[in-house]
This record gives structure tokens, C-alpha cells and sequence, in this order.
């Protein structure tokens, strides 16, 4: 008989920690009537304001039709604005508008005590390994993808 159960797996406990985490943040961000997915984005734009969407894409892990959706989302709660780039007219950069600074400091303490709470239960020479193994299974992960990715182009 196997052994083997989904307790044992990383991807599937993972994805249960994920899972539970997201909607805790996103009962916690229900207030400000934003979704974890948009404060990803939000995050990223405060953090590094001046970016165009492709570049926010890549530091929210994200793709570039689901960053559009968000960035109109935002747009339309006006709390991030685009600005052509000077020095490319097709391109935007992205920026926060006076409301969007305002709810990220409202909402970024929300996030570090949260951490901050996930992080008490982890003893700090663990939570180096901790995240330093996250950090090698992310890009196990994306090595893998990559390979699946290019055997999946080579063979059309």
C-alpha cells in the first residue's frame, strides 16, 4: 500500500499555506476595497514608481494581460496613474496618485505585522533556512518550467 499522502507533499502544502495566507490578507485588505492581487501590483508601483507595466510585471510575478487588468482596476479607483515615457511614446510608466500613497502606508503595516506574526512562530535561525529554501525551490521551479517550456517549443 503507499504511503504517500498530500501532507507530505511540498507543492500541495505549500499551496494550503498560500491559500490561507491570501485570504487572511484579503479579509484584512477587504476594508480598503482592494484584493491581494492588486496590492501586489500596488506594492511594486510604490516601491519603484516610474516603472512600465512589463517591468512591474516581472518583480509581481505576474503576466502581462493579468498586470493590465489589475493596473486598470487601479486606474479606476484612482489610485495609480500612467505617464508616457518621454523617451518611448508606446511606453507607460506607472505612478501612484495622492489616494494611492495614502492607502499604501495605510496598508503596508497591515502587511509587515502579518509578517511579523507569521515570523513569531519560526525561530529566527529556522526562518533563515526557511526562506533561503523557498528560494531554492522558486528557482528549482522556474528551471523546470523552463525546460518544459522550451521541450514543449522544440517539438512544434
Amino acid at each position: 500500500m503507499n504511503k504517500f499522502t498530500l501532507e507530505h507533499s511540498l507543492g500541495f502544502m505549500l499551496g494550503v499555506a498560500y491559500r490561507r495566507s491570501v485570504h487572511l490578507m484579503n479579509q484584512l485588505l477587504k476594508q480598503y476595497e482592494i484584493t491581494t492581487e492588486q496590492w501586489s501590483v500596488l506594492f511594486h508601483i510604490y516601491s519603484h514608481e516610474g516603472l512600465n507595466q512589463r517591468e512591474i510585471a516581472s518583480r509581481a510575478y505576474k503576466d502581462q494581460p493579468t498586470t493590465t487588468r489589475i493596473i486598470d482596476m487601479l486606474e479606476k479607483k484612482n489610485v495609480v496613474v500612467r505617464k508616457p515615457n518621454p523617451a518611448d511614446r508606446r511606453a507607460y510608466e506607472l505612478f501612484l496618485t495622492d489616494e494611492g500613497a495614502h492607502l499604501c502606508r495605510l496598508i503596508l503595516p497591515l502587511e509587515e505585522k502579518l509578517n511579523a506574526d507569521f515570523a513569531e512562530i519560526i525561530p529566527e535561525e529556522d526562518m533563515k533556512v526557511f526562506l533561503r529554501v523557498l528560494n531554492e525551490y522558486h528557482t528549482h521551479v522556474q528551471k523546470q518550467q523552463e525546460e518544459v517550456y522550451e521541450q514543449k517549443n522544440s517539438s512544434k
